[in-house]
């Protein structure tokens, strides 16, 4: 049971770091207030693979170099989520 509550907490974040780089997009576009660029890395943080999908979907802040970090936390993701697997945290 904690493995599908974990699941969805991860995946709610994950959608919601999506939303977050497809919102601050159409600001840009629109000349809108934005969202500051820590938030948008704190959601990288905590949702790198909606983080990622966000950037390359709308092509928004791929060139930036700091924005490069939410391919370093997806790896830590990746990573992570592999030795959890490994040492039996996680199991259907």
């Amino acid at each position: 049971m904690s493995f599908l509550i974990f699941l969805v907490v991860f995946l709610i974040l994950n959608i919601a770091s999506f939303a977050a780089y497809l919102m601050d997009k159409r600001k840009a576009q629109k000349k809108e207030w934005r969202t500051k660029e820590s938030t948008l890395l704190l959601f990288g943080l905590v949702g790198p693979f909606g983080a990622v999908a966000g950037m390359e979907y709308a092509r928004h802040k791929t060139q930036k170099a700091k924005f490069k970090l939410n391919y370093v936390f997806l790896g830590i993701h990746l990573i992570l989520i592999a030795l959890m697997f490994v040492n039996g945290w996680i199991h259907f």
